[in-house]
């Protein structure tokens, strides 16, 4: 399964949607936002949308934002963005799978998802709790049910162990089933399309 996902992006590398991507990182950030100091993951970054948005909401002390996705063309990709904006050193690319994520256990105070999870399914939150320190956040995105429709490679790729929610509400029942607390949620509408923007914390 790495092995398609891995492939699939890539394959999108060069013609990736920036303006949709940079428009759903931006809303995610608006209902979970970095402190200036934390230390955040963007998980399956592909291009960096949600990555080069916190390095530029942090302090110069804060760690360097881990930026992790199974892409190597991605992650080319979100490379050349952040040095065209001036945040190379601010952002630590890796190349490797999402799950379990390269860090050590309550590690990081932020863990963010945009336009991935439903590929990752529910292991990714697991391993994300597990990756927070206690009273960390998540922050993540999922389409919604009734907008979903995805075609080829792609469906197969879905994650089955995780509903894809027809509205905000069931999108926080994916984050209490996980275990986190203090859920909010809200839908986002980015052009045409709408997403579900989700923060819970690590009890």
């Amino acid at each position: 399964m790495s092995d398609a996902i891995r492939m699939a992006f890539g394959e999108l590398a060069g013609d990736y949607d920036h303006v949709h991507h940079d428009a759903v990182a931006h809303a995610l950030l608006e209902l979970a936002p970095p402190g200036a100091g934390d230390a955040v993951a963007d998980v399956a970054c592909g291009a960096g949308a949600v990555a080069l948005q916190v390095a530029e909401r942090l302090s110069a002390s804060a760690p360097a934002v881990l930026a992790i996705d199974l892409s190597e063309e991605m992650v080319a990709v979100g490379r050349a963005r952040a040095e065209q904006r001036g945040r190379i050193g601010a952002i630590d690319w890796r190349v490797a799978p999402a799950v379990p994520l390269p860090v050590e256990d309550g590690s990081l105070d932020l863990i963010l998802c945009a336009s991935s999870l439903h590929f990752l399914g529910m292991a990714a939150l697991a391993d994300w709790r597990r990756a927070l320190r206690p009273g960390g956040r998540v922050g993540f995105t999922l389409p919604l049910a009734s907008q979903f429709r995805p075609s080829g490679t792609f469906a197969e790729l879905v994650a089955t162990d995780l509903p894809i929610p027809e509205d905000a509400e069931q999108a926080l029942s994916v984050a209490s089933a996980a275990g986190f607390a203090d859920a909010e949620s809200r839908v986002v509408t980015v052009g045409s399309r709408a997403v579900v923007a989700v923060v819970a914390s690590k009890r």
